[in-house]
């Protein structure tokens, strides 16, 4: 490892996060120049300190980097880039240079997903979710009889029953979703999709 004595000028420190879910992907540093190239081109460019050149990420890999937004820190001294990552983005082939997967977000949506697993696997008669993931008909029924709760309250411009009754359907919704095996990020990822 060179001693800081050796290392280039000018240098600063760059984190660069998933725009899709705030993860850290890696942290890594750049000179002006490579400043300026991804300025100029929307793609990130960092100084290599153990090549001694500037390098635009996914040169040979193909894992580049769409910059969405670069961020100065408070003291001017550190870069935060939000990047749409193609491909992973440590060069062992792991996701991040942290992880080997997205390190989900710790909100509702978690948390409903850990209480649904922890009331699949246990015997929990009194628990609602329970019986919903038992009785796959009951399930649908209320996801039916949730939408049309929706639809009045939108009808009758009740907001507060609005926000209930939304509420109210995507539980029953995402019970479903787990029931059937399919992931929340399956599903973002296909808004995203959809976006585009």
């Amino acid at each position: 490892m060179r001693c800081m004595s050796e290392q280039k000028e000018g240098l600063i420190p760059v984190v660069v996060q998933d725009v899709k879910n705030n993860n850290v992907l890696m942290v890594a540093y750049a000179d002006k120049e490579a400043i300026e190239l991804t300025k100029r081109t929307g793609y990130m460019h960092y100084w290599s300190r153990s090549r001694g050149r500037i390098w635009r990420k996914g040169e040979t890999s193909g894992n580049v980097q769409k910059v969405r937004e670069v961020m100065t820190d408070c003291d001017g001294d550190a870069l935060l880039a939000r990047v749409e990552q193609t491909g992973p983005a440590c060069h062992t082939g792991r996701y991040s240079c942290f992880a080997d997967r997205p390190v989900p977000p710790d909100d509702v949506v978690t948390d409903l997903w850990r209480v649904f697993e922890e009331r699949r696997s246990s015997d929990c008669e009194s628990s609602y979710t329970c019986k919903l993931l038992r009785n796959r008909n009951l399930l649908l029924k209320k996801i039916g009889e949730e939408s049309s709760e929706v639809i009045l309250a939108a009808k009758d411009n009740d907001k507060g029953q609005l926000v209930y009754e939304s509420a109210d359907l995507m539980y029953h919704l995402m019970v479903l979703l787990f029931a059937e095996g399919i992931r929340m990020d399956e599903v973002y990822s296909e808004l995203e999709r959809r976006r585009r």
